[in-house]
């Protein structure tokens, strides 16, 4: 174990943890393809409130590998998703998804050292602030009304449980202040950025506040600072697009209306807006019948919500349209149970807010009528309630920069549009787009595994800031589209 930052520790004593000090270990593990891998798993101590001059000293968790031969490129720190994502437990045997990340992880070790960064209370290297959410009732549908009222119910439970935490620490500047002062205390001069969906926001938001500590970036799922609430149109179009190729697809073409997925998405929307459904399934937990009831407002939650897998939710649209509806009810009783959630999202997300420009575009949206407002009308209602502070406009406005930044996003992302990169585009001088056509919500490399020489000048490109044999778009190939459970001859 070493301690940086804190030189009054004693030999064998109890490291006394102070703003600025770094509590590591370097281990060594050896993945499933035999490669034998030496990283530093360390605690970053930073002001829980840094308005706050005598706030206590939190922990945000990172981990270095270092490059297997200097190379003179600026590290690359890799920001996760979320917000509330911890990703450290990719160093552990029993987290699969995370050695499968750690695999992709060694790649980056052809461009320099890579550190890994944790988010400020969602970190297993230091707090898990979560809130015990309450189970919406069976016998209701969904109502913005109740979404509303349960975000508002969240953040002030959020208040009750944590009243020794500093809550108001939690916005997206401290978060960007966290990665400047780590890649100073680590002894870099300045970093590339790699991050997809609030990655990528999270990036957005060091470059504003420290673009001099920024060499260059490559973000996916772009989420840009004025686009934290996605426009409905825009999740529209993308579904669209992939309905496009959905209904050519031979084994969804016995299960469509005429009009194809889209027709049927408005059907079914126009059917549970005139009347909720009341369906009664055996519960996965229980095993035991209930009913649960489900309106138009359930139906457009599971809209964006399923729309983000590509290949499933045109058949979960057709099941509906043939009044199908065991499935998605066995789902929903799921999803309405008492839970855990991380309450750094509301945090984060009700602080950053939007623009008055892009709040009125997002209320009055055409898309609205079809896919609602519970994306961004619950955040909305409860914002004065969590006690991070507003960052302003001024923060959230796009200005132009000159820092390179290379932008990789599929057209099929309903998660991040990719209006969202499209818009702030042209204010990066330096800035090239990756258009990958039938990409979904996923990081750079994994919209690029079917081209290896894409993903090679990517990789060039954080390593030398060169943009030469980067591609302008990618196409992915169809995907196999799943079918509805039931027979297409019962129709």
């Amino acid at each position: 174990m070493s301690l940086m930052g804190n030189p009054g520790t004693a030999m064998g004593a109890e490291p006394v943890i102070r703003v600025g000090s770094i509590v590591s270990e370097t281990r060594t593990l050896t993945t499933t393809d035999g490669v034998t891998v030496n990283y530093e798993l360390g605690t970053f101590y930073v002001p829980e409130n840094r308005n706050r001059a005598d706030s206590r000293p939190i922990g945000v968790g990172f981990a270095r590998i270092r490059a297997p031969q200097p190379t003179g490129a600026p590290p690359v720190f890799w920001l996760p998703g979320g917000p509330g994502f911890s990703v450290l437990g990719a160093f552990e045997q029993s987290d699969a998804a995370g050695r499968g990340r750690l695999k992709s992880w060694i790649n980056f070790g052809t461009v320099g050292d890579l550190v890994v960064v944790e988010q400020r209370g969602y970190t297993s290297r230091g707090e898990m602030l979560e809130v015990d959410a309450d189970a919406s009732p069976l016998n209701k549908p969904a109502t913005l009304e109740q979404s509303k009222a349960s975000a508002l119910a969240t953040a002030r439970k959020a208040l009750a449980t944590f009243p020794d935490k500093d809550l108001a620490g939690y916005d997206i500047g401290a978060f960007a202040d966290d990665v400047d002062d780590l890649r100073e205390a680590l002894g870099y001069r300045n970093i590339t950025l790699f991050g997809g969906s609030f990655g990528s926001q999270w990036s957005f938001a060091v470059m504003r506040r420290h673009p001099g500590s920024v060499a260059r970036a490559v973000l996916s799922g772009v989420e840009p600072l004025d686009n934290n609430y996605d426009m409905p149109s825009h999740v529209y179009a993308s579904m669209r697009r992939i309905a496009f190729d959905a209904d050519r697809d031979p084994g969804l073409k016995p299960y469509l209306p005429e009009g194809g997925t889209m027709a049927a998405l408005r059907t079914v929307h126009d059917r549970l807006a005139a009347a909720p459904v009341v369906v009664s399934v055996i519960d996965k937990s229980s095993g035991k019948p209930v009913s649960v009831t489900l309106g138009v407002g359930d139906f457009e939650k599971a809209l964006v919500e399923r729309s983000a897998d590509a290949s499933e939710w045109p058949a979960f649209v057709l099941s509906l349209y043939h009044r199908q509806y065991d499935d998605w009810a066995r789902d929903t009783i799921e999803g309405r149970k008492a839970g855990k959630r991380a309450i750094i999202g509301p945090l984060v997300d009700t602080s950053l807010g939007v623009t008055p420009a892009r709040a009125h575009q997002l209320l009055t949206d055409p898309a609205v009528g079809v896919l609602g407002s519970w994306n961004f009308a619950p955040y909305i209602a409860a914002a004065d309630v969590w006690p991070t502070a507003d960052m302003g406009d001024t923060f959230r406005g796009v200005v132009p920069t000159d820092i390179p930044v290379v932008f990789v996003h599929g057209d099929w992302d309903t998660s991040t549009p990719i209006e969202n990169m499209l818009e702030v585009l042209p204010y990066y001088s330096h800035g090239h787009a990756i258009v990958v056509h039938r990409g979904g919500h996923d990081g750079t490399f994994y919209q690029l595994r079917e081209d290896a020489k894409a993903k090679a000048s990517v990789y060039a490109f954080m390593r030398t800031g060169s943009m030469e044999g980067l591609p302008s778009s990618v196409t992915l190939p169809l995907p196999t589209f799943a079918k509805p459970t039931f027979a297409a001859n019962n129709l």
